[in-house]
């Protein structure tokens, strides 16, 4: 098998499965991982400029990895906590 890993890293790892326990819905996951991997991407843009407001990688990470890869680790690794949105009480 040419052209495989034994063990994947990123979107692959951690199992798509795994995640859909840690959320209500496929599309919870899709939205929360691209909201975060926006945060990851947001800090890594600041530290390039030398300002920090934004929360970086929770996890350990290497300077390669994507922030989607990022994001979906720590979702998996359950260190970031996922709250409703409620948009019926904005008037």
């Amino acid at each position: 098998m040419s052209g495989t890993v034994a063990n994947p890293e990123g979107i692959t790892n951690p199992p798509i499965d795994d995640l859909l326990e840690k959320v209500e819905s496929k599309y919870a996951l899709v939205v929360y991982a691209a909201k975060r991997a926006r945060q990851i991407n947001t800090y890594n843009l600041e530290i390039a400029e030398g300002m920090f407001s934004t929360p970086g990688p929770l996890i350990d990470s290497d300077p390669e990895d994507k922030a989607l890869g990022i994001a979906l680790r720590e979702i998996d690794q359950g260190v970031l906590n996922l709250k409703e949105h409620d948009d019926s009480s904005q008037d």
